[in-house]
């Protein structure tokens, strides 16, 4: 079987309604190491961001915004990756993340694809989270609703195709 020539990246950012160590958040902190753990197993999960503190990535900076909180991975695919939030103890976050997080109009989640072996950057993130602000979903960042195939997928930023320039993303 031929490795897949692209891999599916995800940014979930999260704006807290309290800090980290509070007890409105306990219950969220206390499941982080086992919810990282489950994706860290789960079929086809590649990779994630972690931070300097530990095995999570809640100290690490997103928009200079110290309220909000990032979770950036890399899958196989998006059935894979589905697979994973929908089941097990992800599900059960997801079900009681209104107890944590604010309620954000604006976009949070945007996938896009990767080159197979590239880990994103937190800056590669902010810029797809933007751009599906903007423009609603592209090949260049998406969403589980609307997504696109791998072959459309948009090239990272710096790796713009001879003859497209910035409008063409």
């Amino acid at each position: 079987m031929t490795e897949p020539a692209y891999e599916l990246a995800q940014v979930n950012l999260g704006r807290l309604k309290a800090p980290l160590d509070s007890p409105q958040l306990k219950d969220f902190v206390d499941q982080l190491d086992p919810v990282n753990a489950d994706a860290d197993g789960a079929e086809g999960f590649v990779w994630r961001l972690q931070g300097e503190a530990g095995d999570d990535a809640t100290d690490v900076p997103v928009f200079g915004d110290s309220w909000l909180i990032i979770n950036m991975s890399v899958w196989r695919d998006t059935d894979a990756l589905k697979a994973y939030m929908y089941q097990g103890r992800h599900r059960e976050m997801l079900a009681r993340r209104r107890e944590w997080f604010e309620r954000v109009q604006e976009a949070m989640v945007a996938l896009w694809w990767v080159p197979a072996g590239h880990r994103p950057t937190v800056a590669e993130a902010e810029s797809r989270v933007l751009h599906l602000r903007t423009h609603g979903p592209t090949p260049y960042a998406f969403t589980l609703r609307t997504s696109f195939p791998p072959q459309g997928a948009t090239p990272l930023l710096g790796e713009v195709p001879e003859g497209l320039g910035c409008g063409a993303l």
